[in-house]
């Protein structure tokens, strides 16, 4: 009696907490229900859902549910940012980045696409927004900060899944400085015809203001059964995105899905996963598919016009209201845009205006990102690239079949070769015009290379299989734009080694500790130290930091002074390099040593010493005293204290070539660096007849630091002690945790 008793104050409880105080239309509400009641949600022992659903809606419908438990906030903010309304809840400061957004995405034109969608594509953005609105429904606790009701349409504003998509390319300073004030026809306000003719001022501020950043990017391997230990192809997805920024997620329905891996949060397909069948990972891209054109604009009855051919064509003039919060309440700022046929104008160079041209198909984005996850063979897998909406993203694959393989990206816009389209091009003249697009056949391409592996870290695909790589001459050189890096230097080596390798194994190659930039970097350093003349006070200065350089095996690890003093000398010669290796295309440790002179060297190690001696006590300080993980908050913005725990980290920033990334992006207001970007989702995944794979994850699956699985995972990454991946339905019961329906 007494058990039954508890267990009846328990429901109670559980009917108070989840008791429905949103109005919505009864008919809404039972269709909920009813979806709801087609799918199940395992929480394993790490807090990762398992969605099973009877239609792939369904999974849809229980996959979004299920991320809005795990942290609303942020699939909130995702579509919050997408629909260029960040202003509304963060105020005036965000105008502009809003007015980006607002550029390309309206409301109006994605509910057209939306109408004229496939059917089927239709139903999944149908159940994307009643599983997020079943939750707001079922949680009156949850107060959204912006959307209270999300709409199907909402999918296509965010239908691709990378970090930084290539709206986020647009100069935000510059665009402020192009619209911030009345238009006049040889540019608007700062940005006239005495402005940039780049983005490059701008970015070099940037550069001198800010403190070292990690790159951006990821690492994606792939090895053939001939250089595996079980005669299966396997698969490395490690993507180097801000920490959180994508949670760990298996979904599958009776209608062919079954996809395992990382879902970027607010979106209802795996993003870098697998199925029983197939693996995909998704590195930054390296082509050139974003072009600036300079038109030549002049006033014309009140408006503008621009020149084309011998047409002189109007500028299409549209009306953005950018509201914004304002204290207590809501102002708005209006603002005219402009467009020509190549796009919107972004800003203003050398008296043009300047349009910018970028993929915007944002239906077949959405299919092609959903489809690729239910393919079962490389052939199936390649058909759907065949809708060509891989703007921002390389591709690394490898399959049941054994096959492995890569695409440099399959958004590819055909160009005249004559022209320079790594900067703004003429665009009066119609032969810069795009010309279509390059068939995926005609793209970077490589399938099952004799060497038995390929690979990618954001870097040139003239090295992704060593000696069968493509060639550089085979392609017009805007289909690679990337230098390679120190991270393609290593994954050549480590993977031209690599024979026998097991599960373990992978993880071990992508955690090689070697740094290859202070191979070349310390050997000059040691140069012009020697060169000093015997009286110069930096001989005596600097002779044990050198010393300490000169003996070092160039491998990082937690009780390693040398790596402590090596990062801290590389971040010190860092700004002044990363103008020269924009300005050259190169990676910045290739201009550091192309470009750095000894003084250089000599007064960046000056520096180091000294900031390690002022923050630490001794610059004989080990690197696990300094690099540190730590998750305090569910902030999206995470900040960091010395005074709390934290945990030593032996990884550094990708920028010297550590395979595992781990680096620091926000503000330093702390002596340590924590990172929190870097190494995120991770897994490896050997495609036999039975899935057998591993998986690691920044903190853990939730974004609640009450739940267990905030930070569940923190001491498992930091060492890169992967968990077994519970693929299977029968071992994610056998380690469920809790098993439910959506709103129960």
């Amino acid at each position: 009696m007494m058990r039954r008793t508890a267990a009846a104050l328990v429901l109670l409880c559980v009917a108070i907490v989840a008791r429905p105080s949103r109005a919505q239309p009864a008919g809404d509400i039972a269709r909920w229900k009813a979806e709801a009641a087609r799918v199940t949600i395992i929480r394993d022992n790490w807090g990762v859902p398992h969605v099973y659903g009877k239609s792939d809606a369904d999974a849809v419908f229980g996959l979004m549910f299920a991320q809005a438990e795990d942290d609303f906030n942020r699939v909130e903010t995702n579509y919050i940012n997408a629909s260029g309304r960040l202003a509304e809840v963060e105020g005036e400061a965000l105008v502009w980045q809003d007015l980006r957004m607002k550029l390309f995405i309206d409301p109006a034109d994605m509910r057209k696409k939306y109408a004229a969608s496939p059917a089927w594509l239709q139903a999944l953005m149908n159940a994307f927004a009643d599983g997020l609105n079943y939750y707001l429904y079922t949680h009156p606790a949850v107060k959204p900060r912006l959307i209270t009701h999300f709409e199907p349409w909402m999918a296509l504003t965010f239908s691709e899944g990378s970090i930084g998509g290539d709206i986020e390319s647009v100069n935000l300073r510059a665009l402020e400085q192009f619209y911030g004030k009345p238009a006049t026809a040889n540019g608007s306000g700062a940005a006239s015809a005495n402005g940039p003719d780049d983005a490059s001022a701008t970015a070099a501020a940037d550069d001198a203001a800010a403190m070292p950043k990690e790159p951006g990017g990821s690492n994606g391997f792939a090895i053939a059964p001939s250089r595996s230990a079980s005669g299966h192809a396997m698969l490395l997805i490690n993507p180097h995105t801000s920490f959180y920024f994508r949670p760990e997620v298996n979904v599958t329905s009776e209608e062919g899905l079954g996809a395992y891996g990382a879902v970027t949060w607010g979106q209802f397909f795996v993003y870098q996963g697998f199925n029983a069948r197939v693996g995909w990972m998704h590195t930054s891209g390296g082509g050139d598919v974003i072009d600036e054109y300079l038109e030549t604009v002049t006033q014309k009855d009140g408006g503008f016009v621009y020149k084309y051919g011998s047409e002189q064509r109007p500028l299409r003039a549209v009306v953005i209201d950018v509201p914004f919060k304002q204290g207590t309440a809501m102002a708005h700022r209006t603002i005219t845009v402009y467009y020509s046929h190549h796009g919107p104008i972004v800003r203003a160079a050398n008296g043009k205006w300047v349009a910018v041209k970028l993929m915007q198909e944002e239906v077949k984005a959405l299919q092609q990102s959903f489809l690729r996850t239910k393919a079962k063979s490389y052939a199936e897998f390649a058909k759907v690239m065949e809708l060509r909406t891989n703007s921002s993203n390389n591709t690394v694959f490898a399959d049941a079949d054994g096959d492995i393989a890569y695409w440099h990206g399959n958004f590819m816009p055909r160009r005249d070769t004559s022209f320079d389209f790594t900067r703004p091009v003429d665009g009066s003249n119609p032969a810069t015009d795009w010309k279509g697009l390059h068939e995926v056949n005609e793209t970077i391409h490589l399938f099952n290379p004799k060497n038995g592996w390929l690979y990618n870290t954001n870097n040139w695909p003239f090295t992704a299989a060593g000696p069968e790589s493509p060639k550089q001459k085979d392609y017009p050189k805007y289909m690679s734009e990337n230098p390679q890096n120190e991270r393609g230097i290593h994954a050549v080596r480590v993977l031209s080694n690599a024979k026998g390798v097991t599960l373990d194994g992978l993880v071990g190659l992508a955690n090689d500790n070697y740094l290859t930039a202070f191979e070349r970097l310390v050997p000059l350093l040691a140069s012009a130290y020697d060169a000093l003349p015997a009286g110069d006070p930096l001989k005596a200065q600097l002779a044990e930091p050198v010393a300490a350089l000169r003996g070092w095996d160039f491998r990082y690890s937690l009780t390693s002074v040398p790596t402590s003093l090596a990062v801290f000398w590389g971040n010190e010669l860092l700004p002044a390099n990363a103008a020269r290796a924009r300005d050259k295309q190169i990676d910045v440790v290739e201009a550091m040593v192309q470009s750095g002179t000894p003084k250089e060297r000599l007064d960046a190690l000056t520096r180091a010493t000294a900031k390690l001696t002022r923050d630490f006590g001794t610059w004989k300080t080990p690197w696990g005293e300094i690099n540190r993980f730590q998750r305090l908050t569910g902030d999206i913005v995470q900040p960091f204290d010395d005074g709390k725990p934290s945990l030593p980290v032996a990884f550094t920033s990708s920028t010297w070539g550590s395979l595992a990334a781990f680096g620091m992006t926000t503000k330093a207001n702390t002596k340590r660096i924590y990172g929190d970007r870097g190494n995120s989702f991770e897994a490896v995944i050997d495609f036999g007849p039975t899935i057998t794979a591993k998986s690691i994850l920044a903190g853990g699956e939730s974004g609640d630091p009450q739940s267990k699985h905030f930070t569940d995972q923190a001491e498992r990454y930091t060492k890169q002690q992967f968990k077994d991946v519970l693929f299977y339905r029968k071992d994610v019961e056998a380690h469920a945790e809790r098993t439910y329906h959506p709103g129960s």
